[in-house]
């Protein structure tokens, strides 16, 4: 079978807390880990999703409006749901690997410098989709 959860594909959490948020896959394990025997992936995802920004808002307000709160993940591949979309991951894929899950000062680090390439990407204007919730 064609391996199509690749690095940089997005996709939609269907189970557990973060059911109805959108990842990307930073590492894909199809084979599964010795801790993690199935096929599993490494993903960061939009924990809660910046706010509409009106003209007539403050720089304050707009500041506090497009804040983007991320999560990072280990996600069976049974629980998400893959989408046409891509995302590129190079600015934190040496952040996170299978040791960044070890010691939680590590995962604050890794989620630091998510949050800030999320915010980058969301200010420049690039995958508004990523950035925008999932309605249903």
């Amino acid at each position: 079978m064609a391996k199509f959860l690749k690095a940089g594909k997005v996709a939609v959490v269907v189970r557990g807390r973060y059911a109805g948020k959108k990842v990307v896959i930073v590492k894909p394990h199809d084979e599964g880990t010795k801790s993690h025997p199935f096929g599993h992936a490494l993903v960061a995802g939009v924990e809660r999703y910046p706010l509409k920004v009106t003209r007539n808002m403050g720089p304050k307000k707009v500041a506090k409006r497009t804040k983007v709160k991320p999560f990072i993940k280990v996600i069976n591949y049974n629980h998400l749901l893959p989408t046409r979309y891509t995302l590129d991951v190079e600015s934190f894929k040496s952040v996170v690997s299978t040791e960044t899950f070890e010691e939680p000062s590590q995962r604050e680090e890794a989620k630091k410098v998510i949050k800030k390439a999320f915010e980058e990407r969301h200010q420049a204007g690039k995958n508004q989709w990523f950035f925008s919730k999932l309605s249903f």
